[in-house]
């Protein structure tokens, strides 16, 4: 069974969860906060914010 893929944003910013792109935000606060609140709910995923302009991903970190 093949999985659609999703290919990283031009513009903007993404949520990956465990090396897959789940969702495009316009901000990169929003994107933090959508990170962050999955984090807290599901510690153990890896979660990053891949930033399109710079092309690097940023992990997010719960204290």
């Amino acid at each position: 069974m093949a999985s659609a893929t999703r290919e990283l944003p031009a513009s903007a910013y993404a949520l990956e969860v465990d090396g897959r792109t789940k969702a495009e935000f316009a901000t990169r606060d929003g994107a933090m906060a959508g990170g962050e609140e999955l984090k807290k709910r599901f510690p153990m995923l890896q979660i990053k914010i891949y930033d399109a302009q710079t092309s690097t991903r940023e992990e997010i970190q719960i204290p």
